[in-house]
């Protein structure tokens, strides 16, 4: 069995998460930000799941379940927020956000 060497997957991750990084810090429309931020938690599951792998043991991928909960929790309350942003001011920039009272 040929595995992939543990530099090699931390890259991957590593560009993932810039990638991802670069999305939220240049972005203005929020669902692409929660994409961005999609990216950058699956990079964090990936070099979890890269690190336990090098050791043999299984806490890479069950973190990574971890992870997969925390995106789905983030995924819907981003997606309350749009739907909210969107239904106040007909637009889902950034920007707009910035103009919510509570």
């Amino acid at each position: 069995m040929v595995t992939i060497p543990i530099g090699h997957g931390l890259i991957v991750a590593g560009i993932l998460f810039i990638l991802g990084l670069v999305g939220v810090l240049t972005r203005r429309n929020i669902v692409f930000i929660l994409l961005s931020l999609e990216i950058m938690l699956n990079a964090a599951g990936l070099a979890f799941v890269v690190a336990g792998s090098r050791w043999q043991q299984p806490d890479g991928q069950i973190m990574f379940f971890f992870i997969l909960t925390m995106a789905a929790a983030e995924v819907s309350v981003g997606l309350a927020l749009v739907l909210q942003l969107h239904q106040r001011f007909k637009t889902l920039d950034a920007d707009a956000a910035s103009n919510m009272h509570g």
